[in-house]
This record gives structure tokens, sequence and C-alpha cells, in this order.
């Protein structure tokens, strides 16, 4: 069991990099071999529409042509067993890398087909983690049910199941008085830390062990 992580934010030690590190502990506590990699740390685009993943015949045909940081994760997760793909939400959807990394991981495996199918071979779970400051029904009130669920269906059509956990209401930094950010109460915020992210890790753990294999784990 193989299980590849991907950290969409450009922070390695905060919210989202925590969560997908947990679920990978949490994979690797059932034996699961991990990697972890931070999109920030490479160098790439998003998809630029070449249609050589399209072409017949083509030595492209099926896999991204681009040639960069990214090509060796793609291929990595293309023989891996499940997928952990972690982002906080900036304007109400995924970091501009983590679009851009899906961009390069599923439109490959589309085929316009009538109906429209996949050229992925194998089967991959996949885990997302997403984070927010928002409380939970701010979320809902600013639609971000439909980002999660159109991610979850897309990678359900190309690669797999799917499954999300979200952590919302979030702290943004540790020390509010050195940024001006108004909006938010760092009393609130730093509780909200100490109380509730270490159960939110829990839960990140518990994906990782479903992702791993592992049935009737709690969400």
């Amino acid at each position: 069991m193989n299980v590849i992580g991907i950290n969409g934010s450009p922070r390695k030690q905060w919210n989202t990099a925590t969560l997908v590190s947990k679920a990978l502990a949490g994979a690797a506590a059932q034996g699961a071999t991990t990697e972890l990699f931070h999109l920030y740390d490479l160098n790439f685009k998003g998809c630029t529409s070449c249609f050589a993943c399209k072409l017949r015949g083509g030595k492209s045909y099926g896999k991204c042509a681009m040639n960069d940081d990214l090509a060796t994760v793609l291929a990595k997760i293309a023989t891996a067993d499940a997928l952990v793909i972690g982002s906080p939400i900036y304007f109400g959807t995924v970091t501009g890398e983590t679009r851009s990394f899906l961009e390069r991981l599923l439109f490959p495996y589309l085929t316009y087909t009538v109906p429209y199918g996949t050229l992925f071979s194998g089967k991959i779970k996949t885990g997302f983690i997403y984070t927010m400051n928002v409380p939970e029904e701010r979320g809902k009130e600013f639609g971000y049910e439909q980002v999660f669920a159109t991610n979850e269906r897309y990678v359900q059509m190309l690669l797999g199941s799917a499954e999300t956990l979200c952590a919302y209401d979030t702290c943004q930094v540790d020390d509010y008085s050195k940024v001006v950010i108004e909006s938010f109460d760092p009393v609130h915020k730093a509780k909200r830390r100490a109380e509730v992210l270490p159960l939110e890790c829990q839960k990140a753990f518990a994906l990782g062990q479903r992702l791993a294999g592992v049935e009737g784990v709690a969400a």
C-alpha cells in the first residue's frame, strides 16, 4: 500500500500541512508507505491545453506531456493506492497551485467519448482535506460545498473513490497583534487551535487509516 500526500498550502507547518501529515500518519500506522509533496516547492504550471494527452497514437496519449517538477509526482500517483490532497480555501476555492495540480492530474485521463470515460487503468482512493477561516455556516452560505462536491465528482469519475474532510474556523496566524486582521477574534481563534485542531487531527488520522484499507474507522 502506497499513499501519496499533496500539500497545496504555501505553508509547511500550519493547518493544512498538519492535517495532511496526520492523514499520512494514519496510513503509515496501517503499514502503508507514504510520501509527502509540497506543491509550493515545485516549479510547474497548470494545464496548457496542448492536447498531447489526447493525440491519436501520440507518445503522450493518456498522460501529461509537460516535463517539469510535477511530472515525477504525477508518475508516482499513477502507481499509488491512495492519495491525500490538502488545500486551504482562498477566495472561495482551492489555492492556485492546487487547482493547477488537479488540472494536470485529471485532464490526461479524461476521454471525450460518449459518455465521458477515463484512461486511468486502476482505482485509487482519494481524500480531500480543506481548511478555511470561516465557520461552517458561512462556508455553506458562500457555496463552498459545491466546490468540494465538484472535486469529488471528477475524482470519482476518473480515478476511483473520494471523500472530504473540512476544517472550519481555523486560526490563521500565531500572533494576530502583528497583522491587520480585525474581522476575527484572536482569543476565539486561539481557542479553536488549542481545542478543535487536535480533534481534526484525529479525523485526519482516521481518514488515512480508511485510505489504507481499514474499514469501519469513524470519521
